[in-house]
């Protein structure tokens, strides 16, 4: 039971409490290096959902007012170990931790303007799957069938699952209007 993964791999593991820890201390770190005006990060992904297995990976996303405010403490954050990855989505930049030399990772940091989308769907897709158990065990039903299948593909493991996340983004904003 650890934190983690080779890049690449797919292994789901039963919940485990030691991911909220450690989301708490990467945040309380994340802010201690970023500062809090403009800035809200929150644990999201699959290590967020209480009810279900995950990957071991940490994900984590910063709502930002300016991406350049970010970019600007990139030597801080890469002094604590977070190397900024390019990635092709212009709308985020991708943060990752861990042991890249082993080319193991333990942290996902998505970096998204605050109130965007992106925003908006890592928080309303955590919070419906913490809220509706049976939906969330769907959720991992699919995740348990593609991690057998795609071990060594984490790529089409990820593109497998993507119909079914869309259809639960459209849920989960409206289940979102619905409490609001």
């Amino acid at each position: 039971m650890g934190i983690g993964l080779k890049r690449g791999t797919v292994l789901l593991e039963k919940h485990h409490s030691v991911w909220k820890e450690n989301a708490e201390e990467t945040i309380s770190c994340l802010y201690r290096i970023l500062g809090r005006e403009g800035i809200r990060i929150e644990h999201v992904g699959s290590t967020a959902i209480v009810s279900i297995k995950a990957k071991p990976i940490i994900d984590i996303v910063i709502g930002t007012d300016d991406f350049e405010k970010i970019l600007e403490k990139d030597d801080l954050l890469k002094k604590d170990g977070f190397i900024l990855r390019h990635d092709e989505r212009p709308e985020q930049l991708l943060y990752v931790k861990g042991d890249l030399g082993k080319d193991f990772i333990s942290h996902h940091i998505h970096v998204v303007m605050i109130d965007s989308v992106q925003w908006h769907d890592y928080l309303d897709f955590r919070d419906y799957l913490n809220a509706k158990k049976e939906i969330a065990r769907e959720y991992e039903s699919l995740k348990e069938k593609l991690a057998i299948r795609y071990a060594d593909d984490r790529n089409s493991y990820t593109e497998a699952k993507s119909e079914l996340i869309s259809r639960l983004l459209q849920e989960a904003k409206l289940w979102r209007k619905a409490a609001e």
